[in-house]
């Protein structure tokens, strides 16, 4: 099974630059996205042979997630339950027979960590919202986690160390994460690899230099460890300022 995902940095503008020649090239299984941009009138495609399935904030042209499947799930649901984190479009959950998967865009912390409480918060919900699912069945969840965990995981490390995705605080939350049973795939099958990225910034030719960070993840319940196949990342596709990440599980 392949799975799939991509922030897109806004949907149709993507449209415009190789979305659809990356979709039909790879036939993934399910097809996620994150920061779609988008309210419900303005989709302007539907994808034959998939199950769509929509998640738009309540602010217009912000955030958003979406998630495509081959496979009719068996339930979804929007959001963690929680009202406070549930305005802005940020998860949707996909039950199948053997597994839960999570799309997630998480919140940024902001220039001078602004969001950085909240972005605290919101970990430890999300932490949570997980776990509760792995009560019923093994999870898998990508998306755009906003956060390198290791100082392997972006081009700068020391000039950055403060900064919103690279703080102290967000780390240790992804170190947490991990420890509570959860699997970094792309870590898991390589573990010392460096200059591999899935976010450039569009000033100072950051891509043409890769220039990165690594904030876009599949992880995986503990227990599908041998499950596992292969962990991808799509750097050479364009069409925003993330490339895709992959998965390759079952």
């Amino acid at each position: 099974m392949k799975l799939i995902s991509w922030n897109v940095n806004g949907l149709r503008a993507c449209l415009n630059k190789g979305f659809m020649d990356f979709f039909e090239q790879e036939q993934a299984d399910i097809f996620c996205l994150q920061e779609t941009k988008l309210q419900e009138e303005q989709i302007p495609f539907q994808l034959e042979g998939y199950y769509a399935y929509w998640n738009f904030a309540q602010k217009k042209g912000y955030s958003g997630t979406a998630v495509f499947t081959k496979n009719e799930p068996l339930s979804v649901s929007y959001g963690i339950g929680k009202e406070e984190h549930d305005q802005e479009g940020r998860v949707i959950t996909l039950e199948f027979e053997t597994f839960y998967l999570v799309t997630v865009y998480a919140p940024n912390s902001q220039r001078g960590l602004a969001r950085l409480d909240y972005r605290m918060t919101w970990e430890e919900e999300f932490l949570s919202y997980l776990k509760s699912l792995e009560k019923s069945k093994p999870v898998i969840f990508c998306g755009d986690l906003n956060v390198a965990h290791t100082e392997i995981d972006l081009k700068n490390p020391k000039s950055n160390r403060k900064n919103a995705g690279f703080s102290d605080e967000e780390r240790a939350k992804f170190s947490g994460l991990l420890k509570n049973g959860f699997i970094d795939t792309f870590r898991h099958f390589y573990p010392d690899k460096t200059d591999s990225y899935t976010w450039w910034s569009y000033m100072f030719n950051a891509r043409t230099n890769n220039a990165g960070w690594r904030i876009d993840y599949f992880c995986v319940s503990e227990s599908l460890k041998n499950e596992l196949k292969d962990a991808l990342i799509y750097d050479k596709i364009m069409g925003s300022d993330h490339c895709p990440v992959g998965l390759e599980i079952f």
